[in-house]
């Protein structure tokens, strides 16, 4: 008998959907991550959980619907995580007509579920809050809603269901050789270990190692397949309001611009083929430049590249040659021949999409095991156990339970944690009681919970992907948090 029924090698969002999707079927899991969850481009995307605007243009309707259905879900089952805004258009006759933007939005509300979000509707920027930031130019603009969301928490909260549920997620594990025979056997070296594990299916989600993964450890052809870069720029906070400013460029790409962990501005996004080694991804510094100009055609303040505070920069991969669907569906195809252990491949794919592609991956495996029906649309990720109008109501509830934390402190709580903060402060009375501090929000409480609940085995773990604490954070107190982790590990 086999160790498991599924193997995962990859932990970004399609290998994590993946294993949650399957843990919660009855099927038994195991995630192999070389490294850290989410550490590749699932930590690098521009943060939208969205219907897609511009697939409007492409008339790719039927994938609208689609998109707008899966944020509806995502809203109810991860409401912590996930937060609805207002995104606004700029209106210009240097680029698409404003009858047109209009008509796009009248079409995206027919898409969308009648009693979500608020519908689109028109606004004069010359007295309205979302004009205090534009340029004298641009005096109409179009309101519509969609959400942006934690991508990297979304990733470890997918994890930490699946695990729940069964599934085994371990990090600091390369896979090295798999041979397929009426089961996989899967060589490992597991945080320096060698192990041989066996399993009845195996499921490729390495992202833009699916290729190499493929021709170097399972030793088959590798897909037609082609690796893009995407890259966003975090710059201060460039605007006062909570809007997402959508912005047409020259070359008719639409870049956003979004409130980023309170005091920052994320600009994106701008996408490039690559070439390489995808652990090693960074802008271009005509990429930097050209989000900057972008920004600068409508922003009254001015950016300029010594502004950049950092930039955000993944390589995923996507179908080849390009055209043949739609990019943000991403991929799973499916090796089931006979007397051969199963084969899945999931890559590429948006943020939106990912619940609902790991949900056709898993269903693939139907004729091969027995398994609970699909599930994982209505039930919430850990701690997303509330409405999303009732975030507010979750802030003031973790202020009232501890109160010696501040506004701030208490939105970023719970929008990490949302209904499970108190498995992270438990019965505190006061900061002293969490233990050392690192920069202002940061904890000895919390970091102990995220090396312990959440795999967190470094600083960078920590400052980048379960939180981005990293951006305000000084050296002084990253050598201290680094010390503190590697006397807790």
């Amino acid at each position: 008998m086999a160790d498991y029924d599924l193997a995962i090698i990859g932990g970004g969002l399609n290998g994590v959907s993946i294993a949650r999707d399957a843990a919660g079927r009855g099927l038994r899991v195991i995630l192999l991550e070389q490294g850290d969850l989410g550490a590749g481009a699932s930590s690098a995307s521009p943060r939208l959980v969205h219907g897609d605007l511009a697939g409007l243009e492409r008339r790719h309707f039927l994938r609208v619907r689609s998109a707008l259905a899966e944020r509806d879900i995502w809203l109810r089952i991860a409401p912590h995580l996930v937060r609805p805004m207002r995104f606004a258009i700029p209106a210009h006759s240097d680029e698409r007509p404003a009858w047109q933007l209009r008509s796009w939005l009248l079409l995206y509300d027919r898409l969308a579920s009648r009693n979500a979000l608020p519908a689109s509707a028109t606004v004069d920027v010359t007295h309205h809050p979302i004009g205090n930031a534009l340029k004298r130019p641009f005096g109409t603009a179009f309101e519509y809603s969609d959400c942006v969301v934690d991508d990297s928490r979304l990733v470890i909260l997918n994890a930490v269901d699946a695990a729940e549920r069964g599934a085994d997620i371990r990090t600091g594990a390369r896979c090295v050789r798999a041979d397929r025979l009426e089961t996989w056997r899967l060589a490992v070296i597991d945080r320096g270990r060698r192990q041989v594990i066996t399993a009845r299916a195996l499921a490729n989600a390495t992202g833009a190692w699916t290729a190499s993964v493929a021709e170097t450890i399972l030793r088959i052809p590798p897909p037609g397949l082609r690796t893009v870069q995407v890259g966003q720029i975090v710059v201060r906070r460039l605007f006062d309001t909570d809007n997402v400013y959508v912005f047409q460029n020259s070359d008719r790409r639409l870049i956003f611009a979004s409130p980023y962990e309170r005091d920052f501005t994320l600009i994106g996004t701008v996408g490039q083929a690559f070439k390489g080694d995808p652990a090693v991804v960074a802008m271009a510094a005509g990429d930097v430049a050209y989000l900057c100009d972008a920004a600068n055609r409508y922003f009254r303040e001015r950016i300029e590249l010594v502004d950049v505070i950092r930039t955000v920069s993944g390589a995923n991969t996507v179908v080849d040659p390009a055209g043949r669907r739609d990019a943000r569906d991403g991929e799973v195809s499916f090796d089931a021949r006979r007397g051969k252990a199963p084969l899945l491949t999931s890559f590429g794919g948006d943020v939106t999409t990912a619940r609902l592609r790991a949900e056709r991956a898993v269903s693939r495996l139907t004729p091969f095991y027995p398994m609970s029906p699909r599930w994982t649309a209505k039930a919430a990720l850990p701690g997303g156990d509330f409405a999303w109008a009732q975030f507010d109501a979750q802030v003031d509830r973790a202020r009232e339970r501890w109160r010696f934390l501040t506004e701030v402190q208490a939105q970023r709580l719970v929008a990490a944690y949302g209904s499970r903060l108190q498995g992270v402060l438990g019965d505190a009375k006061s900061r002293a009681d969490l233990g050392p501090a690192f920069g202002l929000e940061l904890t000895g409480a919390e970091v102990r919970y995220l090396m312990t609940k959440e795999w967190a085995r470094f600083p960078d773990d920590i400052l980048w992907r379960r939180s981005k604490l990293g951006l305000t954070m000084s050296s002084g107190d990253r050598d201290a948090l680094a010390a503190f982790m590697t006397m807790v590990g």
